[in-house]
């Protein structure tokens, strides 16, 4: 049993109010998962346009267990990488990296092309600089808007740990998890985030997700956990890679992964929810001309301004519902 929180704002008037409103929901979700909690968290960092060089930073989140020198660490992959770092940190055991984007051809015809082929790049180079200069520091996530925390313990001393009540943002996804699959870490932690401001959140259980895992194994796709929900992140962000949307990487849980669960996966402009064709995994949507909220029950969405107008109901087996910026 665990707690899945969300908030997708429609209205910018909220945005100072995103971490506020996150933990308090996330932190109504404790009884239902006491072990670990995180959170994926969206914000306009970059507010400057692409075109005059700004715009198209990556913010790496990293995390470690043991003491780390950040500024030392970021100077060491800079070097590796070849481009330059800007830290900012979250705790003492957390940070965010930033780097800054490449220079590019002005002529190139498409310039989403070339900015999903620099994140590529980018992406490849500072995970291997990662892993051969701090092996024992994680990823939990990365993207132009997107900062990942993850953390052992209650919701509520997390959420103070990291200053999250205090974050600005458009979008948010938390989860608060009660162990059945794996080891209570960190790294098993929600929300898994395999690609550029791609999170999920999964409460239940897939039965086959080892042989899904040895199949993209396979294709060459790693792996950082034995839990099986980074398994389906795994699955829909290497359907996306290959050119399908967010509706379509879900289908494709649906259509090749079997259990009971109900997942809330966000991009950098979409927040979905799908549960499986059973529905036994609670989920409850609430949506008002402000915001689309989510959570597994609910009293996490009780707090939230307007609910008493909001439109609240619950997905119906296989039903994917999106919503896009």
């Amino acid at each position: 049993m665990c707690g899945i929180v969300g908030l997708h704002l429609k209205n910018p008037g909220l945005q100072p109010r995103l971490g506020e409103l996150l933990s308090q929901m996330l932190e109504a979700m404790t009884t239902r998962g006491p072990d670990s909690a995180g959170i994926a968290f969206y914000a306009d960092r970059d507010p400057a346009p692409a075109a005059q060089g700004q715009g198209r930073e990556l913010r790496y989140s990293l995390r470690s267990d043991e003491a780390i020198d950040w500024d030392l660490l970021a100077k060491r992959i800079a070097a590796e990488t070849g481009r330059g770092l800007r830290v900012e940190p979250l705790g003492s055991d957390s940070v965010v990296f930033v780097s800054p984007p490449a220079d590019t051809d002005p002529a190139e015809t498409d310039p989403a092309e070339t900015d999903l082929a620099e994140t590529n790049r980018a992406e490849t180079s500072f995970l291997a600089a990662v892993r051969r200069v701090a092996p024992q520091v994680s990823v939990p996530g990365f993207g132009r808007s997107m900062v990942v925390v993850k953390d052992v313990g209650a919701p509520a001393a997390i959420c103070a740990r990291y200053g999250i009540p205090s974050w600005a943002g458009y979008q948010g996804i938390g989860h608060t998890r009660m162990a059945t699959e794996s080891a209570v870490t960190t790294a098993h932690s929600h929300p898994f985030a395999p690609a550029a401001d791609l999170a999920l959140v999964h409460n239940g259980s897939f039965s086959n997700y080892a042989t899904i895992r040895g199949r993209l194994a396979r294709r060459g796709i790693r792996f950082d956990t034995d839990n099986d929900s980074e398994v389906a992140a795994r699955l829909v962000a290497s359907r996306m890679a290959e050119g399908a949307d967010l509706e379509e990487g879900l289908r494709t849980v649906l259509k090749e992964m079997d259990g009971f669960f109900t997942l809330l996966v966000t991009t950098r402009t979409q927040f979905a929810v799908i549960r499986d064709s059973f529905a036994c995994k609670p989920a409850v949507i609430a949506e008002t001309p402000d915001y689309v909220a989510m959570a597994s029950e609910y009293h996490a969405l009780a707090g939230l301004p307007g609910i008493t107008g909001a439109r609240v109901f619950e997905p119906m087996p296989e039903e994917i519902h999106v919503w896009t910026r």
